[in-house]
């Protein structure tokens, strides 16, 4: 964080302070937390109202812990620490995130803020980007996927005189989030990655999600540039809305379009472990062989999108191929490979449980089936798929569509996972179990099985890891779907 005195924090969030004397007023604040356990000398605590507890509880006792003041929208009595009273301490934090970038830009040294948001590949893509603008300085990136109104400030809050880069990974359910995201760390660079069906039966149209993820570009700063997707139409379009220079990437159209330059992938083949293996290529007419670090196809335009940064910033195509190669891991649940061992038996878990939309659902499933395709005996191939969230109107017929889907690329076993007292994922998981049966044809044989809860969904695999030795295991589906918890039950993992 930029050195910031209280009364200056008081004044940025348009706050009334009590509590505090002209000493206790000239403090500086060091870090800015949301959770109290956090909290520590020169801390600012804001306390937020969530869904099962409210942070003014614990204003009492972040005193002890050395914190420096808290954020409330009203006074807590006996509490004993400065207090900045608000009308809303999320809109504050805002106003402070913006403050305090305001602040570095004043700075004699470069700063850039990118901003990245699309309905698939936002954390994959931040998470690449951070690994190539890392070698050219330093850069601060969310952790996981903080892309809403209290993510992204607590994000912004961490940059600091010597950060070079920040990246702004930005999501929305509504229109207009996004514009308010862009209100507080307006980005140089705009960075676009497709406009899905995600969270569809929010925005009611794909029309409006194309809208809403264009309020990045118009809320680029001082014209900065526009990085595109060529190959999606609707992202394309967005050419007519941006303020300054365009640079495109994609597979098949990045060369088409007008533009001030762009990064394309070609001979796109994926490996025995699912990694894809491409030429990266641009409009110099420079080529580098790249063999991705991570796995699954679709990887190769979240490569693309943090190649295309990259390259405006100055790195050689050859660095930003080596990089992207030395990326072994993402954040957590994003086609994550490990090696699961129980019980003396074994299988191989491709974990992209994250979140779950039908692009990216076919995009696990993909990834599934190219594992270890070209070896002479293949491993026994499992979907374990869980709900997806926020289609809309036609979400059953989505969900069998992915459970045909799944059959049909080569998924040699297919389990449908709903949720113990949620008939709406109970339902969503048969309509995948459905879609799977009725793709099956006279000689497939895989084994469909529907389960409510995630224990049955584990002891389906683990009879099925008895017949097969060699397995690999696909677990995909939405948050609440709860196979995030089933993999970090596999892996020891306490993410």
């Amino acid at each position: 964080m930029m050195r910031m005195m209280l009364a200056d924090v008081a004044k940025a969030v348009e706050g009334r302070m009590i509590n505090a004397d002209d000493m206790s007023a000239q403090r500086f604040v060091t870090d800015v937390v949301t959770d109290s356990r956090a909290a520590h000398d020169g801390s600012l605590f804001v306390a937020i109202k969530g869904e099962h507890t409210d942070g003014h509880d614990y204003v009492r006792g972040i005193a002890a812990q050395g914190a420096v003041a808290a954020i409330v929208d009203h006074e807590i009595d006996d509490a004993p620490i400065a207090q900045i009273i608000v009308g809303d301490t999320v809109t504050a934090l805002g106003l402070l995130a913006k403050a305090n970038l305001e602040r570095r830009r004043t700075e004699r040294e470069p700063f850039t803020v990118v901003g990245i948001t699309g309905s698939v590949g936002k954390t994959t893509t931040k998470d690449l980007l951070n690994a190539l603008l890392s070698t050219l300085g330093k850069t601060i990136a969310p952790v996981g996927s903080f892309n809403n109104e209290i993510g992204l400030p607590l994000t912004a809050l961490e940059v600091d005189g010597g950060t070079r880069y920040l990246i702004a990974e930005m999501g929305a359910n509504h229109l207009g989030e996004i514009a308010h995201l862009t209100t507080i760390a307006p980005p140089d660079v705009a960075v676009v990655l497709k406009v899905g069906v995600a969270h569809l039966g929010e925005f009611g149209s794909v029309e409006h999600i194309a809208q809403a993820k264009s309020e990045i570009v118009r809320g680029l700063l001082n014209d900065g540039t526009t990085v595109l997707n060529a190959d999606d139409p609707r992202v394309a379009k967005m050419r007519e809305i941006a303020p300054g220079n365009v640079v495109w990437f994609g597979v098949e159209h990045a060369q088409m379009h007008d533009g001030d330059g762009y990064v394309a992938a070609d001979d796109i083949t994926l490996d025995d472990l699912g990694r894809p293996v491409f030429a990266l290529v641009d409009d110099a007419g420079v080529e580098q062989r790249v063999t991705l670090g991570i796995a699954g196809a679709h990887n190769v335009m979240n490569a693309l999108a943090a190649a295309s940064v990259a390259r405006l910033e100055g790195m050689p195509l050859e660095r930003i191929a080596a990089v992207l190669s030395d990326v072994t891991a993402v954040s957590p649940h994003r086609m994550a490979v490990s090696d699961v061992e129980r019980d003396g038996e074994r299988f191989t878990l491709i974990d992209d449980s994250f979140n779950a939309n039908p692009d990216s659902m076919r995009a696990g499933i993909d990834g599934l089936v190219a594992w270890r395709a070209q070896e002479d005996v293949q491993p026994f191939r499992v979907a374990v798929l869980g709900a997806m969230l926020e289609l809309g109107d036609g979400e059953a017929r989505a969900h069998r569509g992915i459970g045909a889907y799944a059959v049909e690329a080569g998924a040699d076993a297919v389990i449908a996972v709903g949720a113990d007292g949620d008939d709406h994922l109970n339902a969503l998981a048969e309509d995948i179990a459905d879609g799977a049966r009725g793709a099956l044809g006279a000689d497939d044989a895989p084994a469909v099985v529907y389960v409510t809860n995630t224990a049955d969904a584990d002891t389906a695999v683990e009879d099925i890891n008895r017949e097969h030795k060699d397995m690999v295991v696909l677990l995909k589906g939405s948050h609440a779907s709860g196979l995030s918890a089933l993999a970090s039950r596999w892996t020891g993992d306490a993410h």
